[in-house]
């Protein structure tokens, strides 16, 4: 949080089998989005949601919670909604959405990650693009420089987008945020999101430290935007 400033803590979020409990500490959510969990986690709560609580018939098809209804797999409930102008272009998006296997999951635990009393399965993090983009860097860092590839289809920007992804193909990924998450949450027109797996944490906070302690500050001065306005007698508002 320090090396980058983000303004809320990353989302820690625990992917819990049938066999485990949710804990005692969690308050269990009812009529809820997981964008919304995640919100809520982001915003200081420890929070948990399952089959019963997620109200979001898209992402519990995600988590395997429940199959997909009829409307958003043939791509007619995305023509509604003024997304998509074809149902044939909903319905590859739908098919095309990685997911994970039916009843492997028995609920989602999410906590703010500065409270965490164990690695989570996945870290979610929503904040200004330009934030994310260090978090980016430090993950390519962990890689050895390859590039971080990202995969979303502009629809379930927190459930498959920053959490499934991270989880089944243990990598980084990052979106722009969704129509559901951008309706349901308070997610800034100029925040994205992101995700990575838990096992990666402590090398990424090494990683942006390292960055923090000469690429942020010097990529934040703008100094050769200043040299150049200084040379052409023109500003540009000094980027903002």
């Amino acid at each position: 949080m320090s090396a980058v400033g983000l303004s809320r803590p990353p989302v820690g979020v625990r992917l819990l089998g049938k066999d485990r409990p949710v804990p005692a500490t969690a308050t269990v959510l009812v009529r809820h989005r997981y964008c919304q969990a995640v919100m809520r986690a982001r915003h200081g709560e420890e929070v948990a949601l399952d089959s019963a609580g997620i109200n979001c018939p898209a992402a519990a098809a995600a988590f395997g919670f429940r199959p997909l209804t009829d409307n958003l797999a043939s791509g007619r409930a995305l023509v509604g909604f003024g997304i998509v102008s074809d149902p044939d272009t909903g319905r590859r998006m739908f098919h095309e959405m990685p997911r994970l296997e039916p009843d492997s999951v028995g609920a989602l635990h999410l906590f703010p990650l500065d409270r965490a009393r164990a690695v989570p399965d996945v870290v979610v993090i929503e904040d200004e693009v330009e934030k994310l983009m260090w978090i980016a860097l430090a993950a390519l860092r962990v890689s050895g420089g390859r590039r971080v590839t990202s995969s979303t289809a502009v629809l379930q920007a927190m459930c498959v987008d920053s959490t499934v992804i991270p989880y089944l193909e243990r990598r980084t990924n990052l979106g722009f945020g969704c129509y559901g998450c951008r309706e349901a949450t308070d997610i800034g027109p100029g925040d994205a999101a992101l995700g990575f797996p838990g096992s990666d944490l402590s090398e990424i906070v090494l990683n942006l430290e390292a960055l923090g302690e000469r690429a942020i500050a010097a990529s934040r001065s703008k100094r050769a935007l200043a040299r150049l306005e200084a040379v052409s007698d023109i500003s540009y508002g000094n980027g903002e």
